[in-house]
Parts: C-alpha cells; structure tokens; sequence
C-alpha cells in the first residue's frame, strides 16, 4: 500500500517548480478525508519536504500556501499524525511563516497551526516559547476574519492556567478581543467568547476588567447577556453563561444581580435537562455546581427553578438525549460518556447541598439517591469517585441525615474503603466527610471506630498534605469527645507523644487550634485526666509552658488556658501546676491581660484550683494568696465584662 503512494512524495524533489506544486495540489486531494493515505505519506517522509519547500525562500508564495494546506490536512488526521508533524519541528516552520506579506500564506499556516493546537497531544506551553509570536499574533487579529477565527481559537485552546492567562492579559487580549463579539462572522463571535471563558476562568483580574470594557457604548456583561438568550445556538449560551459565572465568582458582578440569577442561572438549569446533548449537560450542571458552591441564595433558586434536583436523576438514567436515540453512533459514544454525566450530577448535587437542610432532604429523597452515592464511591473513573465523595460530605452537613440515611445505608463502609490508598484530592474531601461521620452524635461513629479508623487518622496527621493533617487531627478531636477511657489511650498510642509535639509545634494555626482541641477533650473527666497526666504529664505541661510564651493568637491561648483549667480539675493533676512556679506565674499574668476572654480562662484555672471539699485545698489557697492572686481577683470584681465579674 505504501509503495503506491511513494509516487507522490518522489514528485515533490522534481527539479521543475511547476511539476512541485502539482504534486502537492495532487497530494491534497489525496489525503482529504483518507487517513490511511495521511498515514501513508508520513511513513514515506513527505513531513519533512514539504517543510523544507514551505520554509525555502526560492518556492512560489502558492507552492508554501500549498505546502500548509496539505500540513493541515494531515494534521487532521490521528494523533499519531500530530506526533509525527510535532517531532518535525513543525510548529516554529509555521510561526516563521506568519511573517510573510501574504495573507492567503498567513492564514494557511495559522489554520494548520490552529488544528495542531487543538489537539491534545500538543503542549501549549509551545505557543509562549518566543515572546514575540503572541504580540504578532495579536497584530494579525485585524488582518481577516479567518486571521480572527483561527487565532482566538489558538488563544482559547492555550490558555491553560494563571501563568497563560497573565501572557495574554498583558499583551492586550481583552482589548483585541472584545470587538470581535459584534462580528458579523458567527464563527468569530464564537471563538472570541471562548476566549473569554478561558481568560476568566478563576481570575479575578481579567473577571475585573471585563466587566468595564464596551463595544460600540454597549458593556460586555451586557453582550454576554444577550448571548444568552434562546434564539441563541447551545454553544453561544453555555459559553457566555460560562462567562459571566467566572466574573461572578471573581466578585466582578454581585451574585443578586439580576444577569446572574434571571438569566445566567435559568440558561445553566435549561442545560441540565434532557433533550439536551450528552456534553451539554455535563458542562451546564459543572458550571451551575461553580456558581452556586458559595452562595446560599443562588443555591436556593437553583433547588425551586424547573425542578432541578429532579432532573439531575435523570443524569443517571438516560445518558443520551432524546434527540439523539435514533443515530446509533452517538449512543454508543454517550453510553462510553455516561461517567461524566453521573459526576456532573454529583458536583451539582453537592453545591445545591452545600449550606441549606431542605434541599439536602430533598436531595436525599430523590429516587436511590444513597445507592447511586455509594456506588459512585466504588466506580472506577477517580473523578466519578471524587464528584461522590464531594456529594456525600456536603450532604454529610446534616444532622438529621447523619441519624437516619446515612445509617441506613451504612455510609461509612465505602467511605472507609474509599480511604486506603486514595489519591490526596479525594483523601482530603473524604477525611472531611469522616470527621462528620465521627461527631458523638453519629450512629456510624462506633462501627467506623471498630474498623480501624484511629490508626488510619493517626496516619493522616503525619502527610506532608496540609489538608489532610487538619482533617486527620480534626477528625480525632472529634473521637475524643466525651469518649471512655479505651478510646483515648488507643489514640494516645496511635500518635505517639513525638508526634503529638510534632503538631503543636505545626507552622499552621489550624492544625494547632485542633491539635489543641483534641487535648482539652482528651483532658476531659477526672479519672481520664489523672491517668492521662500520670502518663505524659511532664510533657504536656512542657508544651502548654511553650505555647503560652510564644507568639501566638487569642485563639490559641485561650485554648491553652482551657487546658490547664481542665489539668487544674484533676484529683492528682492539679500538683502538677502547683509545684509548677513558673505556670503559675502565667496564670498570674494572663489574669491581669488586657483580653477579657485570656482573663476568663486564667480564673478558671484559679477556681479550679481552689475548691474548699477538695483535699489540700487550704495549702493551695494559701501559696495562691501569697502570689497576690486575691488582689487580682479584687481587681476583677470590678471588670465591665459580666462574665468575668461573676467568675
């Protein structure tokens, strides 16, 4: 097959210039639609001379115009095709093309360079290599509309990141960009407002700017506006809704402005239904789940508009359209897609879910909810398991469902098996869920315990993964609260007085607000802090001293004082701050801090110390008077705060 073929390749080292372009013309013909033939050519190394022609100076401007065509047309093909062309350095031949005075050259080249770009297997970070290609580009945007089409389309493939988003930003894109939504080419306004998406997307600075530009006295959000309406093509809506969602989370536009909950979030809600197309769907239910994460009042329309939560059940049923069921390959492609669909529905479950307790009942009953949610815990696509596991814990917010549903359906199963070996972005989301599956409420706390849990926390607060540490430390706190004795030397044991150091001495304020926490619930009932004090009593009284002279917030102290005010109500603890002159020199001072609340704390201390049926209560009292606490606490007596004053 090859062999026949070869007759094309021989013709382009003709000597005859004429014979040449012939030959590609001809070349062209035969490999349009044919990727057996695309294949063939580049087996035969037509890539490389039809580079060398399109580069050389000496060929006619039709021979190199030709030459790109032909690069385009194989480009199209496979993406083995578009390795091959990538390893012939294709891409810098081109760049240097778009310096030619021809505009028919010019768009050749930027019309292959457009479809090698929009192929996954090509590294984006190849159009930002040159510093002058993304000025020129932007030069050229004014040239045609083929010129404007191809290059945004360039742009909004390319822009991955914050990093891209700068480039472009600072070479002007939002100014060269935005005239073209008012094009009279439908393609152009297209791939101009993909631009934007792209730009926009998680950046506050582009989200900032655009909403002051305008065209022609009208301003963008204006424009994007009426991209929305209905008589507008799906891919117009989704992409302006897109739009204005990203500078509505950048704090661009507020979220009660009427463009964001008349128009943007109905236009979202109407792509979530089911005669919508496969990836419709899925990208109109991903951005409403962006845009309603943080916003209890959006969350709240969107849960009563076309009775949503309903119609994302269909996201599990009917993976293809109604439209579509009559073309056989398009089945087959949406039932290869239907993943995609159930984390979709998932992540906009989870938003919807996210703050307010009717909707999370009325997620929950929504036909086979928790069996859809833990079968998602088991799929085999990790972004299916992460949409569910972001369901879960935001459902997991409730209180009445974490006694009834989830103890129905045995939750914490999955979500355990979830937790060995997962990848960090859904241990982080799934040990969040856990420490509301630990709350002393929770029917699952005893099970999930009886399976190990400790060990597995335990581990977690020693990750390099800052989240994950808080979560594992949080989740124990959570343990530890009003637990038997049993269940506090497990976890004493589990982390080890090192590690247990490690993290009070953590960069983080919240791994040592918690660190904290789980102490004081440790430090909790008489006989379970003598014993733990028997224990690690040296030590603890060693890191609440370090902690009380460090540079540390209100917070954290006041937590510290709690601890020692809990140690000061043991039977036998209590000796360990009364021998203990230099503690007792910062109870002293803290008492006559300019907090109220370090005060409260430090008199708690005080009067746990000094309860007179408790046995040697009068020596106490006595070293305490000889420090000048009485007077202090005369001091006090007088303190505008009530509480204090009581105390």
């Amino acid at each position: 097959v090859t062999a026949s073929s070869r007759h094309y390749v021989d013709r382009l080292f003709d000597l005859d210039p004429q014979k040449v372009l012939q030959g590609v013309i001809d070349m062209k013909n035969a490999v349009i639609g044919n990727n057996k033939q695309k294949a063939n050519l580049i087996v035969l190394g037509a890539v490389p001379r039809l580079l060398y022609l399109l580069q050389q100076e000496s060929s006619s401007t039709e021979l190199r115009t030709e030459c790109a065509v032909v690069l385009g047309s194989l480009a199209m093909g496979t993406e083995n095709n578009v390795k091959s062309l990538l390893d012939c350095h294709i891409i810098p031949a081109l760049l240097q093309g778009l310096l030619s005075p021809d505009l028919k050259f010019i768009e050749a080249c930027l019309r292959c360079l457009r479809t090698i770009f929009i192929s996954p297997v090509t590294p984006e970070d190849l159009l930002y290599t040159d510093a002058t290609v993304i000025s020129h580009l932007m030069a050229l945007l004014s040239r045609s509309r083929y010129t404007q089409e191809y290059i945004c389309q360039i742009f909004s493939h390319c822009c991955k990141g914050p990093d891209h988003q700068t480039i472009l930003f600072n070479h002007g894109a939002v100014q060269s960009i935005a005239h073209l939504l008012v094009s009279t080419s439908y393609k152009v306004r297209m791939q101009a407002l993909k631009c934007f998406s792209v730009l926009a997307f998680e950046n506050p600075q582009v989200s900032m700017t655009l909403v002051n530009v305008s065209v022609d006295g009208e301003l963008l959000p204006q424009i994007f506006v009426k991209m929305l309406q209905r008589d507008k093509p799906i891919e117009m809506q989704l992409t302006s809704a897109k739009c204005l969602t990203s500078m509505c989370r950048a704090g661009a536009i507020r979220t009660d402005d009427p463009c964001i909950v008349l128009k943007t979030l109905p236009c979202l809600v109407r792509m979530c239904s089911k005669e919508r197309l496969l990836e419709e769907r899925v990208e109109g239910a991903e951005t409403l789940a962006y845009l309603i994460e943080t916003d209890v009042e959006l969350q709240r329309i969107a849960s009563i508009t076309d009775h949503l939560i309903v119609m994302l059940a269909d996201y599990f049923k009917y993976p293809s359209s109604v439209s579509a069921i009559t073309d056989i390959k398009r089945l087959d492609h949406d039932l290869k897609h239907a993943h995609e669909l159930r984390q979709a529905a998932f992540k906009l479950y989870a938003s919807l879910g996210a703050n307010d307790e009717d909707i999370r009942k009325k997620i929950i009953e929504t036909e086979n909810m928790m069996d859809r949610i833990v079968n998602g815990l088991s799929e085999s696509s990790i972004k299916v398991r992460l949409a569910a596991v972001r369901c879960l814990h935001s459902l997991s917010r409730s209180v009445q469902q974490l006694r009834t549903s989830f103890q129905d359906h045995a939750v914490w199963k999955p979500l355990m098996k979830v937790l060995q070996n997962a990848p960090n972005e859904i241990l982080i989301v799934a040990s969040s869920t856990l420490c509301n599956l630990l709350l002393e409420f929770s029917p699952s706390k005893e099970p999930i315990l009886e399976s190990g849990a400790i060990e597995l926390l335990c581990s977690l607060t020693q990750s390099e993964n800052l989240a994950l540490r808080v979560n594992g430390i949080w989740a124990l706190m959570n343990v530890a609260f009003q637990a038997e004795q049993k269940i506090k030397a497990d976890i004493l044991r589990g982390l080890s007085t090192e590690q247990l150091f490690q993290l009070l001495s953590d960069s983080d304020v919240n791994v040592l607000m918690k660190t904290l926490g789980l102490l004081r619930n440790l430090l909790s009932t008489r006989p379970h802090i003598d014993h733990i004090m028997s224990t690690h009593g040296k030590q603890i009284m060693q890191a609440v001293t370090l902690i009380l002279e460090g540079e540390h917030n209100i917070e954290v102290k006041e937590q510290t004082l709690c601890i020692l005010a809990n140690i000061a109500d043991g039977t036998t603890a209590k000796e360990l701050i009364m021998t203990n002159d230099d503690i007792l020199q910062k109870i002293k001072y803290y008492m006559s801090h300019s907090n109220a609340k370090l005060q409260l704390a430090a008199t708690f201390c005080i009067s746990n110390l000094i309860w007179n049926e408790e046995e040697g209560s009068q020596e106490r009292q006595d070293k305490l008077r000889d420090m000048g606490i009485v007077d202090i606490l005369h001091k006090l007596s007088q303190s505008s705060d009530p509480n204090l004053c009581d105390k």
